[in-house]
């Protein structure tokens, strides 16, 4: 038994930063020495994103560019020399009156197609890994789609970029225990509440790079669903020798803290190709017999070790690298936006999706 996909919604915060903005705001908060300061625009257009969404909202962001304060939020940098920017709770309480709503609305954009109401799912399937509440969305979910008080919760939490895809994972494993599991499964992320202030070159990398967004399934099992539908036929997961200071993400006291290694890539290039034809393997399929990819952008340099690893065909990747360049990394969500994209466009199966995260882990999932 497979989880068939009925709905895919996604949401984004109205708030809109171009890269060179966002490069504007780095200069702000990473109080560069000269020489730093050289190597930021590099680093920027390096990041593969063109423009991204952030959940603080357009108020925030122009006092940021402007250096004014009519906002007095304490994401406003201070000047001083020594600026670590808001603390962890205050990020948590922008955390838990943003993601919600979000969550809300990706999750009625996936109801929508999908034919089902709120009160048909059985089960509730959350991920995030940059906020931590209770009750959190769950709770805002059922409340504002009309779930039932009945619906079996789970939540997945701070998995980073490939949580989706073990959201995933746990919704066909419902969908194959219950015949008549119906499942939602949101994933919502605020990366830039865990924007980094001052220098620390990793963490420099990594505000270059993430975005905020959601993104949400609607699934059943496969049993009465035509062949048509996009369906989790098989998951896999693998640690990566020697990689377990390679990506990090730690809690701080200002903020959830990305450590992202330069060794990341070639990891990938070396490691994910021996592993991943094997697991193929075990289903049927070759490397070469994929119709489509979706992998996450971590990066571009992450996407170029995938490319290499696989000796994908030129274009493999492109989606991946177009909702990178309009959104940014949204760490878990981002997959869900990119399987939209390639679903909507009826692009071939197999699809395989990719995800990489702390550990450094790989997740894999064989659509049908």
């Amino acid at each position: 038994m497979t989880f068939a996909i009925l709905g895919i919604g996604t949401a984004l915060p109205p708030a809109v930063i171009s890269q060179p903005d966002a490069l504007r705001i780095a200069r702000a908060l990473a109080h560069p020495t000269d020489e730093q300061a050289t190597w930021l625009p590099s680093i920027y257009r390096g990041a593969g994103v063109a423009a991204r969404h952030t959940a603080l909202g357009n108020a925030v962001m122009r006092d940021m560019l402007d250096g004014s304060a009519h906002t007095s939020s304490p994401y406003l940098p201070t000047g001083a020399a020594v600026d670590h920017g808001p603390t962890t709770a205050q990020r948590m309480q922008h955390y838990a009156e943003l993601a919600p709503p979000l969550a809300v609305q990706a999750a009625a954009a996936a109801l929508g197609p999908s034919g089902l109401k709120g009160a048909d799912l059985t089960h509730l399937v959350t991920v995030s890994c940059t906020g931590f509440i209770a009750p959190g969305m769950d709770l805002a979910l059922i409340r504002a789609l009309g779930l039932p008080a009945t619906v079996q919760r789970t939540h997945i939490g701070y998995m980073g970029c490939h949580g989706a895809l073990n959201g995933l994972r746990v919704a066909q494993a419902f969908s194959a225990a219950e015949r008549e599991a119906r499942v939602l499964l949101c994933a919502v992320e605020l990366c830039t509440l865990h924007y980094h202030y001052g220098w620390d070159a990793q963490k420099v990398i990594a505000n270059a790079l993430f975005a905020d967004g959601a993104a949400a399934v609607v699934g059943v099992s496969d049993a009465a669903v035509p062949p048509e539908v996009w369906r989790v036929a098989a998951t896999g997961s693998c640690l990566i020798p020697d990689s377990e200071t390679a990506m990090s993400w730690t809690i701080g006291d200002h903020g959830f803290e990305m450590s992202l290694s330069k060794t990341v890539p070639r990891l990938i290039a070396v490691h994910l190709r021996p592993w991943l034809e094997g697991w193929l393997h075990q289903h049927g399929v070759a490397v070469d017999q994929v119709g489509s990819w979706a992998v996450h952008p971590g990066g571009p340099r992450i996407l170029d070790a995938v490319e290499e690893s696989l000796c994908l065909p030129r274009g493999a990747t492109d989606v991946s690298r177009a909702v990178l360049a309009q959104h940014g990394n949204m760490s878990s969500p981002t997959i869900l936006f990119i399987l939209d994209r390639l679903r909507a466009a009826g692009a071939p199966r197999p699809c395989v999706a990719l995800g990489f995260g702390p550990g450094l882990m790989a997740e894999a999932i064989l659509f049908r």
